[in-house]
């Protein structure tokens, strides 16, 4: 492990957005969600996340999560992804997400 100091942290916008919208993805490779998140002054934005393992469409609508909003833009197939969802693999390698226990103002910043 590679060890960081405080400053290159600081670089990463780990901001809380809330799920607005989540549609289906055929086209990527592995089972995803395209998801449109609102990250309030930062935005709304889309990315794709293969979270389908654990979450339904209708339950991750209205569930805030923890995103980068400041890598570049990445082309998935024809799908452009804004942003990074995070998460952690459980022992089966499927991805459980990086929610809140409580409510936070969109685009609060992890400190």
């Amino acid at each position: 492990m590679e060890h960081i100091d405080w400053n290159d942290f600081e670089k990463v916008e780990l901001r809380a957005g809330t799920i607005l919208e989540v549609l289906e993805f055929p086209e990527a490779r592995k089972p995803a969600y395209k998801v449109r998140v609102d990250f309030g002054e930062f935005g709304e934005k889309m990315s794709s996340a293969q979270i389908t393992a654990h979450y339904t469409k209708e339950e991750l609508v209205g569930k805030q999560i923890v995103g980068v909003v400041n890598f570049p833009k990445k082309q998935i197939g024809k799908f452009m992804s804004e942003f990074l969802v995070t998460g952690f693999a459980d022992e089966s390698g499927s991805i459980v997400l990086t929610t809140l226990m409580g409510k936070v103002p969109n685009g609060s910043k992890l400190c």
